[in-house]
């Protein structure tokens, strides 16, 4: 049963940060992106104060709190990196790419004694061809030596920001699930304080336009509330199951993305990029069904 509920918990918690990841890369394209950040960090402070002193539990080790402050470090970078590219590329593109961070918790597990099956080693491999495929475009065409026209391809835009988010957003989970083992509510307040004072010292330094007003600030704070939601359920659902298989679930939250991607935005790529992004989340799928 508990680990029914984990499986249950990361779902939910990829789809809150399915919405949040589309919301957020929306805004990206009008607010600077250390913007949308701030604003959404502090949404989630203030949420997860409100879950620690409601509880009213003493803190635990400092060790859970050191990887809950590990998590903001590698949960930020992956996060602005992953708000970024969803901005300057196709979210449909983007997206499943971040998603192959499920390997960073399935490749610690191994490390740590857990043995994934044939399964989940045929998903790891089929992702990386995923993301090769997604990850090329076809740029302008040209006239070869013969006469013929030939297509040129190239590096579609916000895939080396996508690569890194997924280092970045797998190192979260592994990090969140060792500080969750203290205590839940303290890790996503300690995870939030780091990531607000990241981001603080990095509106220092870059100088980002801030929201106009509330409308305009409105959105980063619906991706604070579903982002810090999304933060809670899957430190849950990492203390009742395999961080592997946990991690795996809840990296799913393309297929939310790319949906909202599709139906509002009208989002379309080419057939090669479409192949590479279905087989990157198939890959996924596999590695879970594992």
């Amino acid at each position: 049963m508990p680990r029914v509920l984990a499986l249950a918990l990361a779902l939910s918690s990829s789809f809150a940060w399915g919405v949040a990841d589309f919301v957020a890369g929306l805004k990206s394209r009008s607010l600077p992106v250390a913007s949308v950040m701030l604003v959404a960090v502090v949404t989630g402070l203030a949420l997860a104060g409100a879950v620690v002193v409601a509880r009213g539990v003493a803190a635990p080790a400092t060790s859970f709190l050191a990887y809950a402050a590990l998590s903001a470090v590698a949960g930020s970078i992956g996060l602005a990196a992953f708000y970024r590219g969803l901005a300057v590329g196709a979210m449909s593109v983007v997206a499943p790419i971040a998603a192959t961070g499920a390997a960073v918790p399935v490749a610690f597990g191994l490390a740590s004694g857990e043995r994934p099956g044939a399964v989940q080693v045929a998903g790891a491999a089929i992702a990386i061809v995923g993301v090769v495929l997604a990850a090329r475009e076809e740029g302008s065409r040209s006239l070869t030596e013969s006469g013929r026209s030939a297509g040129r391809t190239r590096l579609a835009r916000g895939v080396p920001l996508a690569l890194l988010a997924a280092v970045g957003l797998g190192s979260f989970l592994v990090a969140i699930d060792a500080a969750s083992e203290g205590d839940v509510g303290w890790t996503i307040l300690v995870n939030r304080l780091v990531s607000l004072g990241l981001l603080t010292f990095a509106a220092v330094v870059l100088r980002p336009r801030p929201p106009a007003d509330l409308r305009d600030a409105a959105p980063a704070i619906l991706v604070g509330v579903l982002e810090t939601t999304a933060n809670i359920l899957i430190a849950i659902a990492t203390t009742l199951g395999l961080v592997s298989l946990v991690g795996v679930l809840a990296s799913l939250y393309p297929v939310v993305t790319i949906a909202l991607a599709r139906l509002v935005l009208g989002e379309r790529i080419g057939r090669a990029q479409q192949l590479g992004a279905g087989t990157a989340l198939a890959g996924v799928v596999l590695i879970a069904a594992g």
